[in-house]
């Protein structure tokens, strides 16, 4: 599922302390709503792949370094359903299913291609065949979706190479969201796009 922040209408007494915590945060509103939205929205998508009641959903996230609220997310009343949500200003999306789950979203920036960032996260082959910030940006969403698996790590980033669709038996789901939003969902089953329900 993936859609503008406004489109989740859902309840934000749904979140837990920490996820509240943690939006009470940010300094801008509208990065506020985006975190809220993207944290409601997976309570949606995992509620759809358990056919339960998403109200009845607590998502928890544990890091040993940073402690709750960071980490691979997971629902408590189902940890082994694969979870996983992303966002950005003004976007959201988010997936649920068998096995393990990652889901990225990424602006395109303007202009001509960000070698900074191409140098950091592209092979040696990838830079020869990227030449412009929207093809950048479909390699990085496979690339921070497989790190949301939990089988890639921001220092093997340029050792990867994600031009081709098949990644060795994982299933890729990938869309854009308006001009310049590029969406990657891997997950070990196939995968479709559901729209948002409407709670309203």
């Amino acid at each position: 599922m993936g859609g503008h922040p406004g489109e989740v209408r859902a309840p934000e007494h749904w979140l837990t302390e920490v996820e509240r915590e943690r939006a009470a945060r940010f300094r801008f509103e509208a990065d506020r709503d985006t975190f809220v939205a993207a944290h409601l929205l997976v309570r949606l998508c995992a509620a759809a792949a358990l056919d339960a009641d998403p109200a009845a959903l607590t998502l928890l996230q544990i890091c040993d370094v940073h402690g709750p609220g960071h980490g691979r997310p997971y629902v408590e009343q189902a940890p082994e359903l694969g979870v996983s949500l992303s966002h950005t200003r003004g976007y959201v999306c988010a997936a649920a299913g068998p096995g393990k789950v990652g889901v990225d979203a990424e602006r395109v920036p303007p202009g001509p291609l960000d070698e900074a960032l191409a140098e950091r996260v592209l092979t040696p082959r990838e830079r020869a065949e990227v030449t412009g910030n929207d093809e950048l940006m479909r390699r990085w969403t496979r690339k921070e979706a497989l790190i949301k698996r939990g089988e890639l790590s921001l220092d093997q980033l340029d050792q990867l190479d994600s031009g081709g669709d098949d990644l060795d038996g994982r299933h890729l789901l990938e869309w854009t969201a308006g001009p310049d939003i590029r969406v990657a969902v891997v997950t070990d089953l196939p995968a479709r796009r559901v729209p948002i329900p409407d709670l309203s």
